[in-house]
Order: structure tokens, then C-alpha cells, then sequence
């Protein structure tokens, strides 16, 4: 349910991000109102799933995801160049959040974790 709720996250901020371009700097109201629901709506998402994914994950996720898929749209729906450059760049940030997500300090035991383990250990 967290992994639906980032992803909800991750689709508010794609909307903002377009609508925030198509606000032209906050010129055009209709676009302007839309991004910062939008961006609203991603926050408090992104802020639900934080409950269950750890903050290191959520945000490698979120920000990761959201920054590829923006530039995914923004070469579709914009007509935007891209470059040899901006791809190698995506594609480390794929591999850093799927690295972080492997094998990130998200993943088994924290340093205070492994201190009360052993307090309990050398208690009994």
C-alpha cells in the first residue's frame, strides 16, 4: 500500500511539474492553480508513504522516478531535446535508486538497532 501511495506521490508531482511549465512562470492562472494542487497532493502522499518505506528509499524513489519521467514527458508532450549527456545522467539515476534500494540503510539493521540487539544479548 506505502509502494501505491509513493506512486500516486510520484504522478502529483509529474502533473505539477507539466502544469508548472505550462503556467509560464505563474502567468496563467488555470496551470498556476493546477501545479500547486498538484504539488499539495504529492507532498501529502509522499508524506503518507513515509509511514512504511524508510525516508532514504521513499524520497531515492520519488526524486529519482520523478526526475526520469519528467524528462520522459517533457521530450514527448513538450518537444524538449535531449542528449547523449541527459541520457548516461538518467541512466545513473536509475542505477543509484535501484543500488539504494538493493542494498541502501533501509535494507537490515541500523547501528541503534544492532546496539540494542547486543544489550539484550549480553543481558542474558
Amino acid at each position: 500500500m506505502a509502494y501505491l501511495l509513493l506512486l500516486i506521490s510520484i504522478a502529483s508531482e509529474l502533473i505539477g511539474t507539466s502544469m508548472l511549465k505550462a503556467s509560464q512562470g505563474f502567468t496563467k492562472l488555470t496551470p498556476s492553480l493546477i501545479s500547486i494542487a498538484a504539488f499539495v497532493c504529492s507532498f501529502y502522499f509522499l508524506s503518507l508513504s513515509l509511514k512504511t518505506i524508510p525516508l532514504n528509499a521513499a524520497y531515492a524513489i520519488w526524486s529519482g522516478l520523478g526526475s526520469v519521467l519528467t524528462v520522459i514527458i517533457s521530450v514527448l508532450i513538450w518537444k524538449e531535446k535531449i542528449n547523449a549527456g541527459s541520457i548516461i545522467g538518467i541512466g545513473l539515476i536509475i542505477i543509484g535508486v535501484v543500488i539504494l534500494n538493493l542494498l541502501g540503510p533501509g535494507h537490515g539493521s541500523s547501528s541503534e538497532e544492532t546496539k540494542q540487539e547486543a544489550a539484550i544479548v549480553r543481558k542474558v
